[in-house]
């Protein structure tokens, strides 16, 4: 459907397609990376401390109890931390802030698929760097005129990651340009970038507490960075939203980064869980991409992707499946509870007898 009233913008724009929520009793749900376990009780505690009477004020417009729980916890000052309304909300800001040059922003060919979506939006220029054989970031490929680089790391659907020398040594290479890194899913397995950002005023690194910190419904994002990257996004977000993040955001948020105990549990488990079904499924005959995030990358070399996800739903099990060359015939599969990995397990012996 199109309207005579629509901008050429709108009418040329491909949205990206968030996964699947369905509403459907006793679903195996393994389709959006969400984590299996619930948030820290402190969180859940600290929420309900907010609500009250006092929800009928704005928040804070800086989120600054929430900015300095994230500084405190990296190390870095509080002038360096950026706030958003999720981590795609960091990111569009920064696709308008940080990324709209003349020469092209670079990222992989296969990657988080917001990336083109934000490019159209902001009309950003792009190019798509191939992965290599292997499904791995090639650093020195990105060696090349551009406006900005991003990518996730782990990257996303590949869950490969690339190692803190790695972007060390892009960064010292690119220092005409912005290098984001997007950590999603770094508490999976992954070393953080944010160690780098003192020496690299071009580096900005963004995470989310949707997905190691169990939080996706709050909807939180933030980005560290150098205090002139950082005004960049505050200029944009000023002009865009003033007031990002709930009061709920903000003090569940705070409470999260407090519960370190209850973090590391949660990640130390959904890592054996992750390796277990990985296991499982090379046992079965699937190939699986070495990951550090909450999520596998897999494919069955006997079995049609698109008719062995439809099979899949059909038991009650969404996984999953994009339709895009170089990964059209693997899953992508979410990390789940140990019931819900041996359920996958358990059916998917099952449909390839067949």
């Amino acid at each position: 459907m199109s309207s005579p009233f629509w901008s050429d913008i709108v009418a040329r724009l491909d949205p990206y397609v968030p996964g699947e929520q369905p509403k459907l009793a006793n679903l195996t749900k393994l389709n959006t990376n969400e984590n299996p376990y619930g948030p820290s009780p402190r969180v859940l505690e600290a929420i309900a401390g907010e609500l009250g009477d006092s929800l009928r004020l704005y928040p804070d417009p800086s989120g600054t109890l929430l900015r300095q729980a994230v500084a405190d916890y990296y190390g870095v000052d509080l002038a360096q931390v950026f706030l958003g309304n999720g981590s795609d909300e960091v990111l569009a800001h920064i696709f308008q802030a940080l990324l709209k040059h003349e020469e092209p922003v670079l990222f992989p060919d296969i990657t988080y698929s917001f990336y083109p979506v934000y490019c159209g939006l902001y009309q950003v220029n792009y190019q798509r760097i191939p992965l290599g054989s292997d499904y791995r970031i090639q650093v020195a490929d990105y060696l090349c005129s551009n406006g900005g680089i991003i990518f996730p790391n782990p990257n996303a659907p590949t869950g490969i990651l690339l190692s803190l020398p790695e972007i060390e040594w892009l960064l010292k290479k690119n220092q005409r340009s912005v290098l984001i890194v997007d950590e999603a899913y770094i508490d999976f397995g992954g070393e953080t970038a944010v160690s780098l950002v003192g020496r690299y005023p071009n580096l900005l690194v963004t995470q989310t507490l949707s997905k190691s910190r169990s939080l996706a419904g709050l909807r939180i994002g933030f980005a560290i960075g150098d205090v002139a990257l950082i005004e960049a996004l505050e200029r944009v977000k000023n002009s865009f939203n003033s007031y990002p993040l709930s009061r709920l955001a903000i003090v569940g948020g705070a409470a999260a980064f407090a519960d370190e105990d209850y973090f590391r549990e949660v990640c130390e488990q959904v890592v054996r869980s992750r390796e277990t079904l990985a296991s499982g499924l090379k046992s079965l005959g699937f190939e699986v991409l070495p990951s550090s995030a909450n999520f596998l990358l897999a494919t069955c070399p006997s079995r049609d992707a698109v008719e062995l996800a439809a099979r899949l739903r059909e038991k009650g099990i969404i996984v999953r499946h994009f339709r895009q060359p170089r990964i059209e015939q693997f899953l992508r599969i979410t990390i789940g509870t140990t019931e819900q990995n041996r359920r996958l397990l358990d059916v998917l012996v099952e449909l390839l007898k067949q």
